[in-house]
């Protein structure tokens, strides 16, 4: 089973989520910020995550790079899925050390697509 780490606050978007993925075979894991993202990254070693931007604390993009940059956690792979649509901020994201950038709200199809992509180039 493919292991999928949801980090985001909206508990509307967690669910959408998490309500595709598990339809499609994958098990999920959430986390509400980004530094119970990143612990729980480091504790379950999840096959990748699923990283909002916007959020309390730590936000996605500091938590990414905190995943991408700790031994423990760096070769899991990280997409960003967020409301942040500008080139800049895409940009950013992958210097923090994301795999890919989708915008939301989130579509399915383009998810799906993204996470095995993703997951193939593992």
């Amino acid at each position: 089973m493919t292991t999928i780490l949801i980090v985001d606050d909206s508990p509307t978007e967690t669910h959408i989520m998490k309500t595709l993925l598990e339809k499609e075979g994958y098990t999920t894991l959430l986390a509400d910020d980004g530094e119970k993202g990143v612990a729980e990254a480091k504790q379950s070693h999840p096959d990748l995550v699923l990283m909002d931007v916007v959020m309390p604390g730590l936000n996605g993009f500091q938590a990414t790079r905190q995943l991408s940059r700790d031994s423990e956690t760096k070769d899991i792979p990280v997409i960003m899925v967020t409301t942040k649509d500008q080139e800049t901020d895409k940009a950013w994201g992958k210097r923090q050390g994301a795999k890919a950038y989708i915008v939301k709200p989130v579509v399915a199809k383009e998810l799906l697509i993204k996470i095995q992509t993703v997951l193939a180039e593992q």
